[in-house]
């Protein structure tokens, strides 16, 4: 999700919530502590350079029950990041603390903002020889399917 897309769904909403991947929710008590440019320069395992930047968002929640941020104050603190950092339309991570920091795409569903997780990946496969190999096409009516095609040692189990 961009940064223009989160405004526009803050401002049909009376309340937020954020869902995390097992379908709990974060604490309705939850302060967004920083929103933040991240930039990653790095090279990749195939000697490709790289530069990533995505908007951060991080969530906090502590022992203050009685705080809730509401739509429109994030959409307060949206505006005023774009405008001191002057932050571009660029996909939102979420960091949140469970047992580590978490990093989380964001999505929504109409109700709650979702987290999703994030996974790793070989930017340079053709590179390193992973790439995924073809699997061999065998048409269904060449198999044997006779009750000795599959004798001891046959080698079908």
């Amino acid at each position: 999700m961009k940064l223009s897309e989160i405004k526009n769904y803050l401002q049909n909403l009376e309340t937020i919530a954020f869902e995390l991947p097992n379908g709990n929710l974060v604490p309705s008590h939850f302060h967004v502590t920083e929103v933040g440019k991240v930039s990653k320069h790095f090279i990749d395992c195939g000697g490709t350079l790289r530069n990533e930047e995505v908007i951060n968002f991080q969530l906090w929640n502590k022992d203050d029950y009685d705080h809730r941020l509401h739509p429109e104050k994030l959409i307060h603190i949206i505006e005023l990041s774009e405008k001191t950092l002057q932050l571009e339309d660029l996909e939102i991570e979420v960091e949140y603390q469970n047992d580590t920091i978490g990093k989380y795409n964001l999505d929504f569903n109409g109700t709650n903002f979702l987290l999703t997780n994030k996974a790793t990946a070989c930017l340079a496969e053709d590179q390193c020889g992973i790439t995924p190999q073809e699997k061999p096409k065998v048409k269904l009516s060449s198999l044997n399917n006779t009750e000795t095609s599959c004798a001891p040692g046959s080698g079908c189990c």
